[in-house]
């Protein structure tokens, strides 16, 4: 969610700090702002520049500002947490003499807060962000050593806190430290020259040797040169240019990544796929081994890729799979045994919840794998295997690539265990690896589906509301057609087993309630069929998704016929991402950033 920028060196740092927070805006913020200072000027005075909404407006702000000459600055895009999104809210927070930037949550504030007012601080915000900096000034009045006094703040302190701070104190310097939430220091191109970022998308071109920040590592820039306070850290590699970012043309990077969806699931197949087998080289057979049960835990869209994956566990594979919502798990003094082998799953590798599950069972000695699109984060580097899905960055808030390489990496897996255990035979190999070759070809955008999506979206922009209904599979891309939906256009949907309908939900049932039915031909399609006509004989307006015309649809997206059900699931995946997409721009939203929402959710 929030995102984080810092710069010391001789190149222009607002320019800097407003392209790198360019580079986070995909991460989702409702406020943006920077502060600036040039340690040669006789009073260091420190320039802070803050706005609302997006980055237009703190740039207008900073027009002049960037014809300065600044050594040295921090910035930061917010999603409000404590506090409403205002101006006063909006990172950098002040001191008396000193600013701050931070992501996560300080679990202590309050108590903070409230012994520091006894002292005499004057508070200005809602946020628990300010807490930090009026902390650090206390104790540097006391100390005169703000290297000490930013050390004891962080002792003080509890929750999870990505922090750049700033001082007038010492203007030369620039204070780091991470826990809980991600945060990457580099070595810039020219000497004297030191980058921070939340993500590494801002540093790419711009340095080459960064450290992925462990939890607990902190340390001060002074003049660029980087000092650790510990030795837990090791540097790494950034790729050297930005192959990402760009529309190409498409009016959404939404859309485009849609459509990228049938090119990088090629990538993520890349090398897995054998003539009768499954390979996973981060991987061997002995993970398996002495599992009697799988436990998934994700969040939003992973979640319910995990669920689509618990089906085909139990059906391919043979072991028991439980899918679990991570923010939920984490409260539920959950039972973990070591027969059970532990799978999250993520975009970003960062989402806080299912980053504190994974510590969880890690605690408990089980063995753990993650499923994640972001090499070197935090899941990445807590987990005892990780598979990356090779989805590329994905932009759009609403996930689409990540969703489905999420699903054909755990299509596979299930593969791969079943070969394992021998709960399959060959013929029914051949035909699953067959399909898996198929997928880039049921992720094509047809024109005519896309037509369709897009002269139907006219027709459900009122009504009271939503159903995407489905049964096995095909009931978790209910939920996510739901979810997509609800994301971008703000209209109320909820994705339900099909057969669940008839115990309460039917109640609802009248024109103008839309059920999106997912029918496909070869999966349960007879008994959705049932469920379709109770829907139907109660007046509902029913939209069929299917290969097979239905006499009773009032509309109906016609999909291209397979002979798996899983290449259905990720025809209708397309169809319902664009149904969706094409509702939001009828009512004229931000379909790539919509209100309210954040990309990496590194907050619980």
């Amino acid at each position: 969610m929030c995102g984080i920028v810092g710069y010391v060196g001789k190149k222009n740092t607002v320019e800097f700090l407003l392209n790198g927070l360019k580079e986070l805006e995909y991460r989702g913020y409702d406020s943006a702002g920077i502060a600036v200072l040039n340690e040669k000027n006789s009073d260091s005075n420190i320039e802070v520049y803050k706005a609302l909404g997006k980055l237009v407006n703190l740039e207008e702000k900073t027009s002049e500002a960037i014809k300065n000459d600044f050594n040295l600055g921090i910035g930061h895009t917010r999603w409000a947490t404590h506090g409403k999104p205002t101006e006063l809210n909006a990172h950098p927070h002040l001191g008396e003499y000193s600013y701050v930037v931070h992501n996560g949550i300080i679990e202590n504030y309050k108590e903070l807060k409230d012994e520091l007012m006894q002292k005499g601080h004057k508070f200005v915000s809602q946020t628990d962000t300010e807490v930090i900096v009026h902390l650090f000034e206390n104790f540097n009045n006391q100390l005169n050593d703000p290297t000490i006094a930013f050390k004891k703040t962080i002792e003080n302190l509890e929750g999870a806190f990505s922090i750049l701070l700033i001082s007038k104190a010492d203007p030369s310097k620039i204070f780091f430290f991470k826990h809980g939430s991600p945060l990457i220091v580099a070595k810039g191109k020219d000497e004297g020259e030191a980058l921070f970022a939340s993500s590494d998308a801002p540093l790419i071109g711009l340095a080459g040797d960064v450290v992925y920040l462990e939890d607990g590592v902190g340390g001060v820039v002074t003049n660029g040169e980087i000092e650790f306070f510990s030795d837990d850290y090791k540097w790494s590699t950034l790729p050297a240019s930005k192959q990402y970012a760009q529309k190409d043309g498409y009016r959404f990077f939404m859309e485009k990544e849609i459509h990228e969806q049938s090119t990088v699931v090629v990538d993520t197949m890349m090398g897995r796929i054998k003539d009768n087998a499954i390979n996973f080289d981060e991987i061997d057979e002995s993970i398996i081994e002495g599992i009697n049960e799988i436990k998934i835990c994700a969040c939003g869209t992973s979640y319910h890729a995990g669920l689509t994956a618990s089906y085909l566990f139990e059906r391919l594979s043979k072991v028991k799979c439980n899918v679990e919502i991570a923010s939920e798990f984490r409260y539920k003094e959950p039972l973990l045994t070591k027969d059970t082998l532990f799978i999250v799953i993520s975009q970003s590798g960062e989402t806080a919840d299912t980053l504190e599950a994974l510590k969880m069972a890690k605690e408990a000695g089980l063995k753990t794998l993650v499923v994640c699109n972001v090499d070197n984060s935090s899941m990445t580097r807590t987990a005892d295997f990780s598979i990356l899905t090779r989805a590329g960055i994905e932009k759009g808030v609403a996930s689409t690539k990540a969703f489905t390489t999420q699903t054909v990496v755990l299509w596979m897996l299930a593969l791969y265990f079943a070969k394992a255990k021998n709960t399959i035979s060959e013929n029914k190999m051949q035909e699953e690896l067959h399909a898996l070759r198929e997928v880039p070809k049921s992720l094509v955008v047809y024109d005519f589906i896309h037509e369709k999506c897009k002269r139907l979206s006219k027709r459900y922009l009122h009504g009271h509301g939503f159903f995407f209904i489905g049964r096995d599979v095909f009931y978790p891309l209910a939920l996510e057609g739901a979810l997509k939906l609800k994301e971008i256009s703000y209209l109320h949907a909820e994705g339900y087993p099909a057969g669940e309908m008839k115990h309460g939900p039917i109640a609802l049932a009248d024109p103008e309630l839309f059920t999106i039915a997912l029918m496909p031909e070869n999966l349960l399609y007879d008994k959705i069929k049932s469920n379709v006509e109770e829907l139907s004989a109660r007046d509902s307006t029913i939209c069929t998704i299917s290969p097979i015309p239905f006499e009773l649809s009032d509309d109906y997206i016609r999909t291209n016929k397979f002979d798996h059900y899983m290449l259905e699931f990720f025809e209708m995946l397309v169809a319902v991402q664009l149904l969706s997409m094409e509702i939001s721009v009828r009512l004229g939203n931000d379909v790539d950033m919509p209100r309210n929402l954040a990309k990496s959710v590194t907050v619980e």
